[in-house]
């Protein structure tokens, strides 16, 4: 990992996709090729395939590969020197991973504070976006991003305006994020999106009960669940791939109080 100023190291997954650029550029691949299996990629390098698929989406990002569901990684142009312009606009990017990663780590917890502090509007209004979605689904309407209105809606179910700008945040920097706008290109579909509904579905379920266990499982298998899809655009040929940020169900030494 290069040093300098802190918070603006290289991260791995640009350093991995520099590698690949370069292998590129050196003419190991030639247009129209394609690149090696992500796992064989990842164990070459010694990193996770969550790595990997970040270095791939920033080198599909810059025109350089086309990542093809079912089908593989191919090259479609031979990359020229990148500028210092374009290093420090993926160099500033957070991999959509490691978004995910902290989405999961809080808004489980966030999903069991609400099932205690929620009220009945708080219930209502979470309902009343479901059903929206339901109905934008079903005529293919795409105006609206339900998705992240019933995560803001769900942390302010807490009562805790710190907790709302948190994930506010975390939105907001999703949205500014070339990366992440990149992998959920590729996951902007009908069948998605009800897998995506059924989650918020169990969530709000548990809400309703006031189940806090129940609320922290269900938001923790979400975002899981959004991984898995976003991890099975890797190869067909490697379906029993590893690379999972957590666990599906983590092992705590005591209760979540």
């Amino acid at each position: 990992m290069e040093k300098g100023v802190p918070g603006q190291e290289k991260k791995q997954y640009q350093e991995i996709g520099q590698h690949l650029r370069q292998q590129i550029s050196d003419g190991q691949y030639a247009v129209g090729s394609r690149l090696p299996p992500e796992r064989h990629i990842a164990e070459t390098w010694g990193v996770s395939r969550t790595i990997v698929r970040e270095a791939l989406l920033m080198l599909e990002l810059e025109g350089t590969v086309d990542i093809r569901q079912s089908s593989g990684v191919y090259v479609m142009r031979i990359p020229s020197q990148s500028s210092d312009e374009e290093e420090a606009f993926f160099r500033s990017d957070v991999g959509p991973f490691e978004m995910l990663q902290a989405r999961q780590l809080l808004e489980s917890n966030i999903a069991a504070f609400a099932a205690k502090m929620a009220t009945k509007a708080d219930i209502e209004n979470l309902k009343r976006i479901l059903e929206q979605e339901q109905k934008a689904i079903a005529v293919n309407d795409t105006s609206q991003d339900n998705d992240k209105v019933f995560h803001l809606l769900l942390a302010g179910a807490t009562q805790n305006q710190m907790l709302l700008d948190t994930v506010t945040s975390i939105w907001r920097h999703h949205e500014n994020s070339p990366l992440w706008s990149q992998l959920r290109s590729h996951i902007e579909t009908r069948s998605y999106r009800l897998k995506w509904l059924g989650d918020h579905q169990t969530i709000l379920a548990a809400l309703r009960r006031r189940d806090v266990m129940g609320a922290w499982q269900a938001m923790w298998q979400h975002l899981e669940n959004v991984k898995h899809s976003l991890l099975e655009l890797s190869d067909a040929d490697a379906p029993d791939f590893d690379g999972y940020l957590f666990e599906s169900v983590p092992i705590f030494q005591g209760k979540l109080v």
